[in-house]
């Protein structure tokens, strides 16, 4: 079993890494592009290390375990290019974090860990070939990947509030979600177990996107909007492919290898949390 005081090493320390750092027993690292983003981590009790030096990365990232969030661009995964093969492969365990996106549409059917990828956007190609190219850098690679995160300050809620939230309704349309919490205590268990290969982390029910827009209205106490057809919702080129593609998720593989389980099964205990957590604050 890994040391649960070994340093934690996160590159593209965004929502999902940060949160992993609240809950790691261990110290966090992570790296940094301007004055603000060091700030921010500062105060999240994650000791920063700009990008600029190499040879500090590479120091860092020695003995570490390091997990990747940051997004590829067209040149590919920017954490490979800066902290070179030599020094990835000094790194305790290397963690790559993805999207189900590369599984491409599957028409409500379920993708498993063994699922082959058919990434048809542009962004799924190159997230895609970013995975590829951690596998071959690092062998033992924990490759995990999620459907729509959700959390604090990023749910239903905040989309009513706004009025943002549309009810959008396509025949047979279902998404996999997962809270941020379940992200990172199951990133924890899974570092922790060694965990090697492709994992999901996501909850035990893909549900239509209306239903949860539905029912956030109904627990804040407001009108949850029409519904509207998927056909008339003059949507994005982003947001009209996000629902081009349609599948179930399955989070078996990591339940079996890391003993971790959803601590929000479904959309419901998730959102309850948020605002039982939202209203605690205000009281």
């Amino acid at each position: 079993m890994t040391d649960p005081s070994d340093p934690l090493f996160l590159f593209g320390p965004g929502y999902s890494a940060q949160k992993l750092a609240e809950v790691w027993p261990g110290p966090a690292f992570g790296s940094v592009r301007s004055d603000e983003k060091r700030a921010q981590l500062e105060l999240q009790g994650i000791a920063p290390v700009s990008i600029r030096d190499t040879a500090a990365l590479g120091g860092f990232v020695s003995g570490a375990h390091l997990v990747i969030s940051a997004p590829p661009n067209e040149q590919g995964c920017p954490a490979l290019q800066l902290i070179g093969v030599s020094s990835v492969r000094n790194a305790a365990s290397v963690t790559y974090l993805s999207t189900t996106g590369v599984y491409g549409d599957r028409r409500g059917g379920w993708v498993a860990e063994w699922s082959d990828p058919m990434p048809s956007s542009d962004r799924a190609k190159r997230r895609r070939a970013a995975e590829v190219a951690w596998q071959e850098a690092y062998p033992n690679l924990r490759l995990v990947r999620f459907p729509g995160i959700y959390g604090p300050g990023r749910s239903a809620f905040d989309r009513l509030r706004s009025r943002r939230a549309r009810r959008i309704f396509k025949d047979g349309q279902v998404f996999s979600r997962v809270h941020v919490d379940d992200i990172a205590e199951g990133l924890k268990a899974l570092i922790l177990a060694e965990g090697e290969g492709v994992f999901h982390l996501c909850d035990d029910f893909a549900a239509p996107p209306q239903d949860v827009i539905t029912h956030a209205a109904g627990l804040l106490g407001v009108d949850p909007g029409p519904l509207i057809p998927f056909d008339r919702a003059k949507l994005s080129e982003m947001a009209w492919g996000f629902y081009s593609e349609c599948k179930r998720v399955t989070n078996a593989r990591a339940k079996a290898v890391s003993g971790w389980r959803p601590a929000f099964p479904t959309y419901r205990e998730g959102l309850a949390a948020i605002l039982e957590a939202e209203r605690a604050a205000k009281a």
